[in-house]
């Protein structure tokens, strides 16, 4: 049975039920059917399906879930097609030297508990995140504020050791620049846990189950007028056949992707929903990258080395993946950035699909196949590795799979394990992997989120720590933060990405997308400038039955 056939095979074994993860655009692409809605009752509610429960809503802390916190809380500046625009703050200045930022605040702007959003809260709230400085480490503007004075009741001042330049685009960021009600701090702050969720922004959460679902209303005295959709609820389903049946039956009318990750329906199932009548399926422009992360720094494991990473690179068919496992809808992805972030067009070499070319790397670098063995050794060493997916992701259970199929063929032993994305998030920080699965930040972030991530210890530091050019790479990334000059600024990102790709420390595998199911009748379907949010606010029905 040849590899092709071997994986059509085993594509009919396995639930094939993925959701495609990305980043979004404002462009999108519809399929549509052009029946009404069979659940079109509903006219003012929304019911989405996610894998996971909302956890903790604390919005300066990151157990949450982020679509979830994206409709309660806002921040000061949001990050848009067209560049930062302005949020909770009206207009702001920056001081020539960089390190000063003014923001004038909205005057009309009140927490959900009726409590004023001024200058005080604001440094309250930035006080709060500074105050928990190790959690925040792996965004490098957290690292930048000196203080934060208050000049007037709408107007406060931030003050930077040094110019950072994507400090507004990290203040835009779902979190943890995000302000809830300083009546819902403990002990004067956040990182110890808040006593209520009461953020400024277009809906408010109104009750939580765990592990059922949570119920948000919407703020009918909201700073930017009262959303149409007045209720949205997030019910927690398994992923694949029962989300689909709940879909099918109207107990759900609305899917998206999740934001760690888990898929809720296989494209085949969307297409199928559409088809049927009642169901549209819009889908963002692609923007980030899924991948694979792998450990340099994992002691007597053979993923050290970077002759086995790069084998791995090149022993994986993106090709199939994107085409089988995807069917079109995610990209095949060359290098860790899609060519439309910022500063990511980088001459770097291509590295195609060879299963030879894979073979060669490894007996070159002292990986024998001895005759009637199945796993290379070297030095008595079996090649031998584990990949880490997300239980709750079926496109990454398939994807893991396949990899595990190609591997063998090359004499790797590659061992899959799934767990649950929190518990992923925990290796990472620890170093306790040496291959899993992982995604870049995605437009509003990248490079800059992901990049600084290389230094962090609760991100990808071990993944970069074991290279020889790990200093040099270090030093780079901190100077690209404070570069002023845009031509020093692309220079340095040229051999940041320079150094990582050639190391094969990300390996990518395709560029996905966020992918929405929803009725027929909803309008105002759209994307920020990140996977991690969709603007509810926007949304409406176009009649009521």
């Amino acid at each position: 049975m040849n590899k092709g056939s071997t994986f059509k095979w085993l594509l009919l074994l396995v639930s094939a039920i993925a959701l495609l993860a990305g980043c979004g655009q404002s462009t999108t692409e519809k399929e549509s059917a052009q029946t009404e809605p069979a659940n079109s009752q509903v006219q003012t509610e929304l019911i989405y399906a996610s894998a996971k429960d909302i956890n903790d809503m604390n919005p300066h802390l990151y157990t949450g879930s982020m679509p979830a916190q994206g409709m309660v809380y806002e921040s000061l500046v949001e990050n848009t097609p067209d560049g930062i625009k302005p949020l909770l703050a009206e207009s702001w200045g920056i001081s020539e030297d960089g390190k000063t930022y003014t923001f004038h605040l909205r005057q009309d702007v009140k927490f959900h508990d009726g409590e004023p959003f001024n200058a005080e809260a604001v440094k309250q709230n930035i006080d709060a995140v500074q105050a928990n400085a190790e959690k925040h480490a792996w965004i490098k503007l957290s690292t930048k504020i000196t203080s934060v004075k208050v000049l007037d009741e709408h107007t406060v001042e931030l003050t930077l050791s040094e110019a950072y330049y994507p400090a507004l685009v990290e203040l835009s960021m779902t979190r943890p620049y995000v302000f809830i009600s300083p009546k819902d701090f403990k002990d004067g702050g956040t990182k110890d846990g808040v006593s209520g969720f009461h953020g400024t922004g277009p809906y408010k959460l109104t009750a939580h189950k765990v592990e059922e679902n949570a119920t948000f209303e919407a703020n009918e005295d909201y700073w930017g007028g009262a959303p149409a959709i007045k209720k949205i609820t997030s019910k927690v389903l398994p992923a694949g056949e029962t989300t689909f049946l709940a879909l099918q039956k109207g107990e759900i009318n609305f899917v998206f992707t999740d934001d760690r990750g888990a898929d809720s329906i296989d494209v085949e199932a969307m297409d199928q929903l559409a088809e049927s009548g009642g169901y549209q399926v819009v889908r963002s422009e692609a923007m980030n990258t899924n991948m694979i992360v792998a450990n340099s720094s994992r002691e007597n494991s053979p993923v050290q080395e970077t002759a086995v990473r790069e084998a791995l690179w090149v022993a994986i068919d993106r090709e199939t993946i994107s085409k089988d496992i995807f069917n079109g809808t995610q990209t095949v992805a060359d290098t860790l950035f899609s060519a439309n972030v910022n500063y990511a067009k980088v001459d770097l070499k291509k590295r195609e699909y060879d299963p030879e070319m894979a073979k060669n790397l490894l007996d070159q670098a002292g990986w024998t196949l001895a005759d009637g063995k199945e796993v290379r050794t070297k030095n008595g060493q079996p090649l031998a590795m584990k990949l880490y997916y997300d239980s709750n992701s079926s496109s990454q259970k398939i994807q893991a799979e396949l990899i595990q199929y190609s591997m063998k063929e090359l004499g790797v032993q590659l061992e899959i394990v799934g767990e649950e994305s929190t518990s992923i998030a925990n290796r990472r920080a620890t170093g306790e992997y040496d291959l899993l699965f992982n995604q870049t930040w995605g437009l509003a972030y990248d490079p800059q989120s992901t990049i600084a991530a290389f230094t962090s210890d609760s991100a990808y530091k071990h993944t970069t720590s074991g290279i020889a050019k790990a200093d040099e790479l270090y030093k780079k990334i901190d100077a690209v933060m404070v570069s002023t000059d845009e031509a020093s600024r692309q220079s340095l990102y040229d051999d940041i990405m320079k150094i990582v790709h050639d190391e094969a420390l990300f390996i990518p595998i395709t560029n996905g997308r966020v992918t929405v199911v929803a009725p027929e009748n909803l309008d105002g379907i759209s994307f920020k400038q990140t996977q991690y949010e969709l603007p509810f606010e926007k949304m409406n029905f176009k009649y009521i039955n």
